[in-house]
């Protein structure tokens, strides 16, 4: 793979002209198809395999027309201090009100607060239901401005008035913090090359590579149903490792430069060498992504694939645009070890010695490599110490899935989640919906009944609806008023408690019984989730163990990788579980409402986790492995790993701590929760599984950690990603116009 490698980077350092008008044109193919595409539809949230999609997909069979999967959208009055809702001028209101709401275009129905018995017990509070005929992503923005007037006239006419449910739903935003994050990683960039031409080049390919990845999502989400969260999540991952897979191939060449190579030499083994990790540090990233579709959760099935696709062409930019760029760049892209202007040079241009000759100063790196092979023990000690610490809140983790009532308490959905509960009782906001099926029954109206019964006798139940049958009189729903909220493990076991009183009627009279509605559908995503997790765990692990015994010719190498990995995922769930459902440093995270932790965050942090600690694994491993296997004793080829990779390494970690943490500023409670969670799991699988337990053991193993058995050995593909075959090239005297000769044949 190296030689190969190499060729492709010659050949784009060589056709520089070429490679950019590939990519070019395919950012400006992405552009406008971005652009011409029509607005993104429906985002459609399946759950197969669940009790509650199955109860939904019948809903829409046994009552058509009924726009099951139409937005909806509760108007809440409140009636001043000292009167009534009842009132006649608070009455003439809130007719007022419906009224118009029912003369909107896309309106289904609208329910009379009087009418409908939508009125509180104390006569203070009452609510008007409105059902759209389209999801509340596709509604006009004329339709969502009238319901905005209309509950604006009636506050306008003194009544507290809110509107909850999904009708106002709005396309996430990401903030400024977003583009802070970016200006972090120039930072970092600028310090870690001392160049302005150097440190553009990262940032260039990346935002290139973001640029045509979701362009390319927004011109198929119409389509493919994609929402709006697939983009920002592609968005985040892409400029992460965009920037770093750019970071390690520069470095690479920088070091080149150093060594007293040509140019386009450089650029080829740079290429050869630092591409080689990329290509797999990225094989990674996209088995953990694509892996996600083991869920069988369409949404986060595509989310991950449209992630994945992103990596792609970040590994892709990688290792033909960079190249390309740094043949127009020339000089200005100095050596490593010599800064330009920016930071200061001597005048020749040559690096300010820091020492004498002959006795150069150990790099920060070095100096700590040193300390860790030295005291490997105390180092692994410490760092598992701490990482378990760090993971103690994760053993009080909950699941659940944002409702209004985890939305800031400014915004009209979460005060009218608030009215709901003081008026009707906090579980009058997750109400639960009863699907009979008796079409198999001989008695439908007997077995629609005795449903009813027996709910009716169930604990934590406040209310339930008479059945309402279709027009065939074959299937009826009923509704179920919980006495807890809806993210409330009293409401999942009630959930539970009514499918079981179901199969007992089942049993005696042939008619089904199904639970669905929002709060249903949450507590079957969160146990859908929590059962793929060992299965996702298996896949992902397994397939990039396997990958990474070919990449590293080892055993416990790989071995070690994993088991890492789990100290670092297992700690950001800690903190997870600490920031946003204990409320620490909930302020500073600007976290205005605490709860539960979304069900999909574990699952989609052990497969992005996953995928970018083994970036950190293959890039400063795979220059341990090259010192080793070029002669260097153990102890010594992990000092050598560090001297050459641990600047890079810390330098990329800090960006993609920076982009990742630019998400936090989110409105999307799902995007800044899973900013915060990779943010927070790269600083502790780099700065600490990676740069010290990782170190502190391959000391300790010594030679085992490169053992391999020799039937495996012989097995194994040679994938050269240290450059062997390079180094054996040069050893025969092949210079770069032999290898010109080689690229062009």
């Amino acid at each position: 793979m190296a030689t190969f490698l190499y060729k492709l980077g010659r050949l784009a350092f060589r056709r520089r002209h070429f490679v950019a008008l590939i990519w070019v044109a395919l950012l400006t193919l992405a552009g406008v198809g971005a652009a011409s595409a029509p607005p993104a539809g429906n985002s459609s949230f399946s759950i197969p395999g669940t009790e509650a999609q199955k109860a939904f997909d019948l809903l829409e069979q046994r009552f058509p027309g009924a726009s099951a999967d139409g937005a909806t959208a509760r108007v809440v009055f409140k009636a001043p201090s000292g009167e009534k809702m009842t009132d006649a001028d608070n009455k003439a209101t809130v007719q007022k009100t419906v009224d118009e709401l029912a003369d909107g275009s896309e309106v289904a129905s609208v329910a009379d607060p009087y009418t409908g018995n939508a009125v509180s017990k104390d006569g203070t509070i009452a609510y008007a239901s409105v059902k759209y005929d389209v999801s509340g992503m596709e509604l006009e923005e004329s339709t969502k401005d009238a319901l905005e007037d209309a509950a604006q006239q009636a506050r306008d006419a003194g009544l507290t008035v809110e509107v909850g449910g999904d009708a106002l739903q709005a396309v996430p935003e990401t903030g400024a913090t977003e583009v802070i994050g970016i200006a972090v990683a120039a930072v970092v960039l600028v310090i870690t090359f001392g160049s302005l031409v150097a440190a553009g080049l990262p940032l260039l390919t990346a935002l290139i590579g973001v640029g045509i990845g979701v362009s390319s999502i927004t011109a198929l989400a119409s389509a493919l149903e994609l929402g709006s969260t697939t983009s920002i999540l592609a968005m985040m991952i892409g400029l992460a490792v965009g920037i770093d897979y750019a970071l390690f191939i520069v470095s690479r060449y920088r070091a080149e430069l150093a060594e007293g190579r040509e140019r386009e030499e450089a650029a080829g083994r740079a290429v050869g060498t630092a591409g080689s990790a990329v290509v797999f540090a990225g094989l990674t990233v996209v088995i953990a992504l694509v892996g996600l579709a083991v869920v069988n959760i369409p949404m986060l099935t595509k989310m991950g694939v449209a992630a994945a696709g992103t990596v792609a062409i970040a590994v892709l930019i990688a290792l033909t645009m960079i190249p390309a760029l740094l043949g127009y760049a020339g000089r200005r892209v100095k050596p490593a070890g010599a800064k330009g202007r920016l930071l200061g040079r001597s005048r020749k241009g040559e690096p300010k010695p820091d020492r004498p000759a002959g006795q150069p100063k150990a790099n920060l790196g070095t100096r700590w490599a040193s300390f860790v092979v030295r005291r490997p023990l105390a180092v692994l000690l410490l760092g598992v110490i701490g990482l378990g610490a760090a993971a103690v809140p994760a053993a009080s983790l909950e699941l659940g899935l944002p409702d209004d009532g985890s939305q800031p308490t400014s915004t009209t959905q979460r005060r009218a989640y608030d009215l709901l509960s003081e008026g009707f009782g906090p579980g009058f906001n997750g109400p639960l919906m009863v699907v009979v099926d008796a079409k198999g029954s001989d008695a439908p109206k007997d077995a629609f009944d005795d449903v009813a019964g027996e709910i009716k006798g169930l604990d934590g139940v406040v209310a339930v609806t008479p059945p309402a049958p279709n027009k065939g009189g074959d299937t009826a729903t009923i509704t179920v008023i919980p006495d807890s909220k809806p993210s409330s493990v009293q409401t999942e076991d009630l959930v539970h408690a009514i499918r079981d009183a179901g199969g007992d009627v089942e049993a005696k009279t042939g008619a089904e019984t199904l639970v669905t509605g929002s709060t249903a559908m949450n507590i079957d995503v969160s146990e859908k989730l929590n059962d793929a997790l060992v299965p996702y765990l298996v896949l992902v692990v397994g397939l990039a163990f396997l990958l990474l015994i070919v990449v590293f010719r080892s055993i416990l190498v790989p071995l070690k990788a994993a088991l890492g990995f789990l100290l670092s995922v297992m700690a950001a769930l800690g903190a997870v579980v600490a920031v946003f459902q204990w409320g620490w440093l909930s302020g500073l995270m600007g976290v205005e409402e605490t709860g539960p932790v979304m069900s999909m965050m574990p699952i989609f942090m052990v497969g992005v986790v996953f995928g970018l600690a083994m970036d950190y694994e293959v890039f400063l491993v795979t220059r341990m492995r090259e010192a080793f296997v070029h002669g260097e004793k153990p102890h010594q080829a992990v000092v050598t790993g560090f001297k050459h990779g641990a600047r890079v390494v810390t330098a990329a970690a800090v960006i993609m701590m920076a982009v990742f943490a630019g998400f936090i500023g989110s409105s999307e409670s799902m995007v800044k929760m899973i900013g915060f969670g990779l943010a927070i799991a790269v600083f502790f699988d780099a700065f600490v599984v990676r740069m010290a337990i990782v170190p502190a053991v391959l000391a300790l193993l010594g030679k085992k950690a490169w053992w391999l058995p020799k039937w495996l050995d012989r097995a194994l593909p040679n994938v050269d990603v240290e450059g062997e075959g390079l180094r054996t090239a040069a050893e025969r005297g092949s210079g770069p116009d032999e290898d010109r000769e080689l690229v062009r044949a």
